[in-house]
C-alpha cells in the first residue's frame, strides 16, 4: 500500500511538472510581463528599502526608481535604436561587404553548395511527380515590428506591476503571515520570503552593476581602436552579459562581423573581438565569482539546461531570466528539507572537494 502511494505521488508529480511547462509555453504573453515586473521589482527592492529609510514615502521612492529604469531604457533605445535599425535596413549591403572580405572562404563554402546541389537535382523526381506546396512565411519587416510591439507591451506592463510592487511595502509580507495559522509556520514563511529577497535582488542588483561596468569597459576597449559605433557595442555587452555563457560568444561574434567590415587590414579586424572576449572571460572569471561570492554560484551544468529549456520555451525572453529564475527556486529548496538534495545539485562545486562517502 505504501509503495502505491509513493507512485501515485511520483505519478501527480510528473503530470504536474509536465503541466506547468505546458503552460509555461502557451500562456508566454500573459507570464513573461508578470515575472518580468517581479524580477524589476527585486532589483530595485534594496535602493527602494534605503530610500525609505532616508524618510521617502514608498509610492514617492517606488515612482522615482521606475522612472529612473524608464528613462534608461529610453536612453537605450535612443542610442542604439537608429543604428541598430539602419544595420536592419542595410542588412544586404551589409551580407555583400563581408562576403567580399571573406571572399576566398566563401568560395570554398560555395563549391560545397554547387555540389549539394547537384546531388540534389540527380536525386529529384520528374517534374510531372507530385508538387509542393510552399506556404509564404512573413516578411521580416512584418516580424521585426510585431516583436518589437510584443517586447513594449511585455515591458511596460512590468513596469506597471513593478511599481505597484514596490509601492505596496511590506504589504505582501503582511499577508503571507496571516496566512499560516501557527507561529512557527509565520516565521518558516517570513525568513524564506525574506531570504528570497535579499538573495535575488543582491544577485539582480550587483548583476546589473557588473554589466553595467563591463559595457563602459568594452565602450573604451573599441573606442580606443578606432572601431566605429563603439557604444553601440557597450550597450550590447551590458544587455549580452544578462544572458550567461552564450551571451559574451553571441557578442564576439556580431563584434567581429562589424570589425571585418570596417577595418582593412586582418590584425585590427581581429583585434576588437579579441578584446570584448577577453573583456567578457575577465568578468566572467574573475569579477563576478568575486562580488557575487560562492555561496550565490550555481552549478555550470544547471544554469546551462536552465538557459536552453527557457530558450526553447521563450526564446530570447527566456534565456534572459532564466538563471534569475533558478535562483529563486534554489534559494526555496534550501529553505524545503525535502528539496534539499535538489538544492545541493544546483549549488556550484564545494572548493573543498568532494566528500568522501
Amino acid at each position: 500500500m505504501t509503495e502505491d502511494i509513493k507512485a501515485l505521488r511520483r505519478s501527480i508529480t510528473t503530470l504536474t511538472t509536465l503541466a506547468i511547462f505546458v503552460i509555461a509555453y502557451f500562456a508566454r504573453d500573459l507570464i513573461l510581463p508578470v515575472m518580468l515586473g517581479f524580477l524589476f521589482a527585486l532589483t530595485l527592492s534594496p535602493i527602494n528599502r534605503y530610500l525609505q529609510k532616508k524618510g521617502l514615502p514608498a509610492a514617492v521612492s517606488a515612482a522615482f526608481l521606475i522612472l529612473l529604469a524608464t528613462a534608461s531604457i529610453g536612453a537605450i533605445i535612443f542610442f542604439a535604436g537608429d543604428t541598430v535599425r539602419t544595420w536592419s535596413d542595410d542588412a544586404p549591403r551589409i551580407a555583400q561587404q563581408l562576403k567580399n572580405k571573406l571572399s576566398g572562404v566563401t568560395e570554398a563554402i560555395d563549391a560545397v553548395k554547387d555540389a549539394s546541389s547537384q546531388v540534389e537535382e540527380m536525386t529529384a523526381p520528374p517534374a510531372d511527380g507530385p508538387q509542393e506546396v510552399v506556404i509564404q512565411q512573413p516578411g521580416l519587416l512584418n516580424s521585426a515590428v510585431t516583436a518589437m510591439a510584443s517586447s513594449a507591451t511585455s515591458i511596460g506592463v512590468a513596469l506597471i506591476l513593478a511599481l505597484f510592487l514596490l509601492a505596496s511595502g511590506d504589504l505582501f509580507y503582511v499577508k503571507l503571515v496571516q496566512a499560516f495559522p501557527t507561529l512557527s509556520g509565520k516565521k518558516h514563511a517570513l525568513t524564506t520570503v525574506y531570504d528570497i529577497e535579499r538573495q535575488v535582488s543582491g544577485y539582480l542588483l550587483t548583476i546589473t552593476l557588473i554589466n553595467a561596468g563591463l559595457g563602459l569597459v568594452v565602450f573604451a576597449a573599441l573606442w580606443l581602436l578606432g572601431l566605429e559605433y563603439a557604444y553601440v557595442w557597450g550597450i550590447a555587452a551590458f544587455l549580452l552579459n544578462y544572458l550567461p555563457i552564450l551571451g559574451g560568444l553571441i557578442g564576439t561574434v556580431l563584434v567581429a562581423v562589424h570589425s571585418i567590415i570596417f577595418f582593412d587590414t586582418l590584425t585590427m579586424a581581429l583585434a576588437a573581438p579579441v578584446a570584448y572576449q577577453l573583456l567578457t572571460a575577465i568578468e566572467a572569471q574573475f569579477v563576478t565569482p568575486y562580488l557575487i561570492g560562492k555561496r550565490m554560484e550555481l552549478n555550470i551544468v544547471a544554469v546551462f539546461l536552465t538557459v536552453v529549456l527557457w530558450a526553447w520555451l521563450w526564446g530570447v525572453a527566456g534565456a534572459l531570466v532564466a538563471v534569475p529564475f533558478l535562483l529563486v527556486f534554489k534559494v526555496i529548496c534550501d529553505k524545503v528539507d525535502r528539496l534539499n538534495v535538489i538544492s545541493n545539485f544546483l549549488a556550484a562545486a564545494d572548493p573543498r572537494g568532494p566528500e568522501k562517502i
